[in-house]
C-alpha cells in the first residue's frame, strides 16, 4: 500500500492534501462550535421548560442536530475551504512556480480530487447510513420533550393493494388508534366487500389491528350478505409508522427513515397513493446525488482561486460565498418545482450539480495554465 501511495502521490500531492483536509476539518469544526453556541443561547429556555435531562440534550438533541447540519453544510464548507487555502497559495506565489515547473493544471488538480474523493466517501456513507440514524435521535427527543402539536391526523385515504382501499376519519399517533374506519375491496370497478368499524387499534405485540363493532357487507352480483362482529383481529398491510410519515410534526421524519425502509415505502406509496411519493423519492435521490457536490464545488473553487489577484484572498472568498448562496437557492427552487410543479425528483436533485458542473468546466478552461 505504501509503495502504491509513494508511486502515485508525490510530495506536492501530500502538501496540498494536508492543506485541503486540514482547512476543511478546521472550518467545519469552527462552524459547528458557532452553531452550538447560538443554538444554546436561543433554546436555553426551552431546555429548562421541557425539563429534559442533560444526557438527552447532549446525546439525543445535539447527537442528531449536529450531524444533520454538518451534513447540510459539508459541501459548502468544503467549497469555502478550497477557495481559502488555494487563494492563499496563489497570494503567496506558490502556484506560479508549480505550473512553471512543467506541471499541467490537470496534474495540479489531482490532489484536490483525491481529497474531495475522501470527503465524498464520508459524505456518501453518512447520507445513506449514518444521518438517518442520528435524525431518529432528533425525532425521539422532539416527540418526548418538545412536541406539543396535535398528534391527530384527519381524513386519511390509503390503498393497500390493487383491490383494497381504506379510509380513516381520524388517527391518533399517540395511542395508535383510528376512528370511523372503512375498508373496501374491488374486483375491477365492482365492489365486493365493504367493512366499517367505529374504532381500530394497533396491537404492537401481536402486530395486528383490532376492530370493534365491525359491520361487513359482502356483494355478489344482486346478492348481498351482511354480518355484525363485536371484535375482529386482523393483519393489514399498514403500520402506525405509515401514518407518522404523513404527519408534518417533525420536518426530519423522512430523513430519519433508514435507506432500505425508505425504498420499501416508495414501492408501497406507488400503490397507496397517499400523496407522499414525491417527498420520499426526493429524499432517496438526495442521499445518493448530493455527495457528488464535493467534486463539482472543488472544481469551481480551484478554478476561481488559483489566480493571484490584487487584494489578496478577499475577492475569491467573496465570490465563493456568493456562489454558496446561489447553490442553496437553486437547490431549494428545484425542490419546490418538484413538489409543486411536477418536476421529476431525479431531475430536481441533479439540477444544482449539473449547472455548477458546467460552470466549473467553463471556469477550468479560463483558469491559469
Amino acid at each position: 500500500m505504501s509503495n502504491f501511495l509513494n508511486r502515485y502521490i508525490k510530495i506536492l500531492d501530500w502538501y496540498i492534501i494536508k492543506k485541503y483536509l486540514g482547512t476543511f476539518v478546521f472550518t467545519l469544526s469552527l462552524f459547528l462550535v458557532i452553531i452550538v453556541v447560538f443554538d444554546v443561547s436561543e433554546h436555553l429556555d426551552d431546555f429548562l421548560k421541557s425539563k429534559a435531562p442533560l444526557s438527552a440534550i447532549v446525546f439525543q438533541y445535539y447527537g442528531g442536530y449536529l450531524p444533520y447540519y454538518a451534513n447540510i453544510l459539508l459541501p459548502l464548507i468544503n467549497f469555502l475551504a478550497v477557495i481559502f487555502f488555494t487563494a492563499k497559495m496563489a497570494n503567496q506565489t506558490e502556484i506560479v512556480p508549480i505550473l512553471s515547473g512543467k506541471v499541467s493544471f490537470n496534474r495540479f488538480l489531482r490532489p484536490y480530487f483525491i481529497s474531495s474523493g475522501v470527503i465524498f466517501i464520508v459524505f456518501f456513507f453518512g447520507n445513506v447510513y449514518f444521518i438517518p440514524y442520528t435524525n431518529q435521535l432528533s425525532v425521539k427527543y422532539a416527540n418526548t420533550y418538545t412536541n406539543d402539536t396535535d398528534p391527530t391526523l384527519k381524513q386519511l385515504h390509503m390503498q393497500l393493494d390493487k383491490h383494497t382501499f381504506v379510509y380513516l376519519e381520524s388517527y391518533d399517533n399517540v395511542v395508535h388508534s383510528g376512528y370511523n374506519f372503512m375498508m373496501e375491496k374491488f374486483d375491477g370497478d365492482v365492489i365486493k366487500e365493504k367493512l366499517t368499524a367505529p374504532r381500530i387499534t394497533y396491537d404492537s405485540l401481536k402486530r395486528t389491528w383490532s376492530l370493534l363493532d365491525v359491520q361487513v357487507r359482502y356483494v355478489n352480483g344482486l346478492k348481498e350478505q351482511f354480518l355484525q362482529i363485536p371484535r375482529k383481529d386482523t393483519t393489514l398491510d399498514m403500520r402506525p409508522s405509515d401514518f407518522e410519515a404523513n404527519n408534518d410534526i417533525n420536518t426530519n421524519i423522512y430523513r430519519a427513515i433508514p435507506t432500505k425502509e425508505l425504498a420499501k415505502r416508495i414501492e408501497k406509496e406507488k400503490i397507496r397513493g397517499t400523496g407522499r411519493l414525491v417527498e420520499l423519492r426526493l429524499e432517496m435521490f438526495r442521499r445518493y446525488v448530493y455527495p457528488f457536490s464535493a467534486f463539482v464545488l472543488t472544481l469551481i473553487g480551484v478554478s476561481i482561486s488559483s489566480r493571484k489577484v490584487r487584494g489578496g484572498i478577499g475577492l475569491p472568498l467573496g465570490i465563493g460565498i456568493l456562489l454558496c448562496f446561489l447553490y442553496i437557492v437553486i437547490d431549494r427552487f428545484a425542490n419546490v418545482f418538484s413538489l409543486k410543479a411536477n418536476l421529476p425528483p431525479i431531475i430536481a436533485v441533479f439540477i444544482p450539480n449539473l449547472l455548477f458542473g458546467l460552470t466549473g468546466l467553463y471556469l477550468l478552461r479560463k483558469a491559469p495554465k
